[in-house]
């Protein structure tokens, strides 16, 4: 069954800097053309934990969301998670990000949701964990997945080696770049009525 969705396609990113910063909703934005209205909701420091100093629910950037009426979402989180200070709270990823995911699911434009596992982290330098990234965080994704039925988008496999970031953590132009591709790829793919607009 096709999805009809009128003009213009309104796509919102949520993220953390990864998503503020480096630019790649501007380049996804450059692929999916004039017929789509993409936002930039990231919000540096931002975390899917709701027992943090920064939980991206109760960001002002969420209530701007509600408002935009996204018919897109693309989430990429977690990065933020495997701070170093979260141990405690780690236990609760995954409930907070389907709370996150159910808050999405309630709006009422009804937003077709994409999970995206976030790029890998290369060092401790910033105060982010690793060991607890990918031990704890990264495993959470495709259980959260199976439980909501949403598509995931692996940037994580695919930007494998440092000379994709500046920092270790955050992706430069190249990375930017690449997770654009991603995302642009996976919405035309799994969505052929969205594709036929274009």
């Amino acid at each position: 069954m096709k999805i009809a969705i009128a003009y213009p396609i309104r796509v919102a990113f949520v993220g953390d800097s990864i998503t503020e910063l480096t630019e790649y909703p501007y380049y996804a934005s450059e692929l999916l053309g004039s017929n789509y209205v993409v936002r930039n909701f990231g919000v540096c420091g931002s975390k899917v934990l709701l027992n943090s100093d920064n939980p991206y629910l109760y960001s002002p950037a969420f209530n701007a969301i509600i408002k935009f009426q996204p018919n897109i979402v693309i989430i990429m989180l977690g990065t933020n998670d495997a701070d170093l200070s979260l141990e405690q709270q780690r236990g609760n990823f995954i409930n907070d990000y389907l709370t996150l995911i159910q808050r999405f699911e309630a709006l009422e434009s009804k937003p077709q949701i994409w999970v995206v596992q976030p790029p890998p982290i290369f060092n401790d330098l910033l105060g982010l964990s690793v060991a607890a990234f990918e031990g704890e965080i990264l495993p959470c994704f495709e259980k959260v997945a199976n439980r909501t039925n949403l598509p995931v988008i692996d940037v994580h496999s695919v930007l494998s080696t440092p000379a994709y970031f500046v920092d270790g953590v955050h992706p430069n132009f190249s990375g930017a770049k690449i997770i654009a591709d991603m995302v642009f790829n996976a919405i035309i793919s799994n969505h052929p009525s969205i594709q036929s607009l274009r």
